[in-house]
């Protein structure tokens, strides 16, 4: 397994990894940060344009902005229990960090709903990986955790985030108005049902070293 010390570190975490048929997909370790922050540094989205609704990018290249971003990283890890995790999964194309994948849950034990988060750097942008790596960590939730339904949520002005949305099977289930840099803007909501996952359910993504995490996400 690539990254160093994976299999024998004490965080199982470590050794969780998805993979798909160009993608893998892994939580990172502090030597993978560092590729992150360049992969964020090089651009994400037009400077005009916000696809967050934290708008973090604005500040990415900024002196100190490096300190910040391990910051959130470490901040994620340590915060990791069954009761409330986000998985914020590096994403790797033919071995160069090209963006992340979020997968997160609020009391899975009790409610089985996860959510999704996701970017890509600008020059990996247009190659359907946007639809792969979330297809990678729905397999995950679903097939892996026994997750009942998957969210996720996309400005109205996302055109891109509303398509892998519709390719997977998601249902647009309304909308509400977020500040966005001090402007109400239309948020809309989507919902995978379980069902509708397994009737597009791809036989190509593999998980790996899952088990030992089954405790820590509240889904032993």
């Amino acid at each position: 397994m690539p990254g160093r010390y994976r299999d024998s570190h004490p965080w199982p975490l470590f050794g969780l990894r998805i993979t798909t048929p160009r993608l893998e997909l892994r939580v990172p370790d502090d030597e993978d940060i560092p590729a992150l922050f360049e992969a964020a540094r090089a651009g994400i989205h037009p400077p005009d344009e916000m696809p967050f609704g934290v708008p973090w990018t604005d500040g990415v290249q900024e002196d100190g902005a490096v300190v910040d971003f391990h910051a959130y990283y470490w901040t994620l890890r340590g915060a990791v229990s069954p009761g409330s995790w986000t998985l914020p999964f590096a994403v790797l194309h033919e071995g160069q960090v090209i963006g992340t994948q979020d997968l997160k849950s609020e009391d899975f034990a009790g409610c089985r709903s996860v959510s999704t988060g996701s970017w890509l750097t600008a020059s990996a942008q247009g190659n359907g990986f946007g639809t792969e790596m979330r297809a990678a960590v729905l397999h995950l939730g679903f097939a892996g955790l026994g997750a009942l339904e998957a969210l996720t949520s996309a400005w109205v002005d996302n055109p891109a985030s509303q398509r892998v949305s519709q390719r997977l099977g998601y249902h647009h289930e309304g909308e509400t108005l977020i500040a966005r840099r001090g402007k109400p803007t239309p948020h809309l909501r989507f919902r995978l049902t379980r069902e509708a996952w397994e009737q597009r359910r791809r036989s190509d993504i593999a998980l790996h070293g899952l088990e030992p995490c089954l405790p820590l996400l509240g889904a032993a």
